[in-house]
Formats: C-alpha cells, structure tokens, sequence
C-alpha cells in the first residue's frame, strides 16, 4: 500500500490547443473525464511541478521537481493516453520512488485518478528540472528537452492575470489563463512547439492516497 503523503507548490502546463482548451469547460463523461475535442483534435502537453513542501510517509519531499508529458490521439477523457515521466536529479533513491509513487499515479491522489486513462508509459528519465516565477511568467526547464515560458493574460487592470475558477481539473480548481511565449519539448521520438498556445499555473495541494 503506498504512504500517506501531501505536497504543496506550484505546478505549471502549456498544451497544444488555442487559448481557451475546451477540456475545461466541454462535456465529461460521468467520471470526469473531458469529451471536448482538443482545438487541434489531439492533445500534447508537457506539465512541470515544483514540490515548496512535501512528504511521501517520512521521506521529505521539499525543494524538488517533477514533470509530466502526455499526448492523447482525442479527447482527454477517451484514453489511450501516451506519457512519459521526469524526476528530479537531486533526489535521492528513496525520494525518487516517493516522486515516481505520485506523480505515476500509483500513489493514489489526483495523478492516479488518471491513470485509468493511461495506455502506453515512455521510459521515466532522471534529470535537473526547473520552475521559475517572474510576475505572471513560468518559465519550465529540462535540459536538452523542454524548455517553456507562458505569461499570464493581463485582466482588466492590465497588470495582474485572469483567473479562472470552480474548474474540473486535475491539479486545482482555480487557474491562471497563460499563453506560452516560448515553447519546444523533444524527447521519445516526439517533437512539440507549443509557442502562442494555450498555458496555465496555479498553486497545488495534494495528498493521498
């Protein structure tokens, strides 16, 4: 049985679809999953976490990495999703199976609500990740693989971001609208440029299983 965990931070993504992805507010299927057809039919999407305070049982969590990559051939909620998985180089064995337990999804929490939808896992890699925070930018970091910044979309004060919120999505109820001012992930045979697209960041925290 996995640990009792919990982590709180911030958590990060930039898709392929145009600004605003339908996945937010199409359809669903009745356990959630969403129907709505990605802008481009397909979904290709890098999401990259950065872990402020955690646990995985008594093994210490704080000040480290993850990242998620997940392509879907159609809607999200239909399956047959592709994913590959990166943790961070700084943590030790024991940390690393903690990260790879939750963000895999077999930990339970709001990853192993998805892994019913999973169909094929890429190879987990082990290397440095980065988050930085500049006002409403993001900018995600893997060398020689990802590398990501998205702005927040000014509101109607021109200068803080448009948030969205009672959304049904995995990592928060409550996220900022971004678009990615640059945008490249090549890894596993796949090659992805999501500059102009649609982004999002918010605080996350969760626990499990």
């Amino acid at each position: 049985m996995p640990s009792p965990w919990r982590l709180s931070g911030e958590y990060l993504e930039n898709c392929n679809c145009e600004v605003l992805c339908p996945c937010l507010v199409g359809p669903r299927i009745e356990r959630g999953g969403a129907l709505a057809r990605p802008t481009e039919g397909y979904c290709d999407v890098p999401v990259v976490f950065r872990i402020d305070e955690g646990a995985y049982g008594d093994v210490r969590l704080d000040g480290l990495g993850a990242a998620v990559v997940i392509h879907t051939p159609g809607p999200m909620g239909e399956g047959n999703w592709t994913v590959g998985l990166y943790l961070d180089e700084r943590a030790a064995p024991p940390r690393r199976a903690a990260l790879e337990a939750i963000f895999g999804g077999a930990a339970g929490g709001p990853l192993g609500v998805l892994a019913a939808l999973v169909r094929t896992r890429l190879p987990t890699r082990v290397t440095p990740i980065g988050i930085e925070t500049d006002g409403t930018r993001r900018r995600a970091t893997i060398p020689g693989v990802l590398d990501i910044e998205i702005e927040g979309l000014p509101g109607r004060d021109r200068v803080s971001e448009v948030w969205i919120e009672n959304v049904r999505h995995f990592a928060a109820r409550r996220l900022a609208l971004a678009r990615a001012t640059r945008s490249s992930y090549r890894d596993h045979d796949l090659r992805w440029n999501h500059t102009g697209r649609n982004g999002h960041y918010a605080p996350i925290s969760w626990s499990g299983p």
